[in-house]
């Protein structure tokens, strides 16, 4: 495949994520976006549990990670793999979190475990990528004007993390402001790996 092969799967993984997101919760009068986590329009006891846990988790995340294969070819000079592997096992983490629904009712169930251990992964490796990406970047030419702003992408995924403390009342709006920094970073790159006029293919 291209870098423009790998680069589309990561500028769809956000927009599939996001068509899916207002689709369910629009379906779902009661649901909240200010009181109620995203997972849990895939809860155990969610309507249409799958089709988010599918198309919200699963998918994207699978994507994400081939995506960040295509990502690591261009950015990388035969330097560290951390930034491949944060952002590869994001993605891998992500779609785990959807095999296992959240059960919100009971939160020392397996499968809350596992939906947990998926959410938290994902988040935690994305850090991992997203700050030691910044030093590879910086020895290219065509990524280093972009480092500047991913940093602030991340550190804005952290600083709203804490919004659950600072408005207890409402503490649900913080995590739709991660998800929009974390696919924000995603498809930034994305849509930079599309635009490098590189033509030659990464791989057969």
């Amino acid at each position: 495949m291209t870098r423009k092969h790998y680069a589309i799967f990561g500028l769809i993984a956000p927009v599939l994520f996001w068509i899916t997101y207002f689709i369910m919760a629009s379906a779902r009068p009661e649901y909240s976006f200010q009181t109620k986590a995203i997972s849990e329009l895939g809860s155990v006891d969610a309507p249409y549990k799958w089709s988010w846990n599918i198309l919200g988790y699963g998918v994207p995340g699978l994507l994400i990670s081939i995506y960040a294969y295509g990502l690591f070819q261009s950015v990388s000079n035969g330097g560290s793999k951390l930034p491949l592997l944060g952002i590869m096992l994001s993605g891998l983490f992500m779609a785990l979190s959807g095999i296992f629904p959240g059960d919100f009712d009971n939160k020392q169930s397996v499968t809350m475990l596992m939906h947990t251990i998926g959410s938290l992964g994902s988040y935690l490796f994305f850090l991992l990528g997203a700050f030691t990406y910044p030093q590879q970047m910086k020895k290219s030419r065509y990524w280093q004007t972009v480092t500047k702003l991913l940093l602030v992408f991340t550190w804005l995924t952290i600083l709203f993390g804490a919004w659950p403390f600072l408005f207890p009342a409402i503490p649900a709006v913080g995590q739709r402001f991660v998800f929009l920094f974390y696919f924000g970073w995603i498809f930034y790159t994305a849509l930079k790996l599309y635009s490098e006029p590189k033509a030659f293919p990464i791989s057969e």
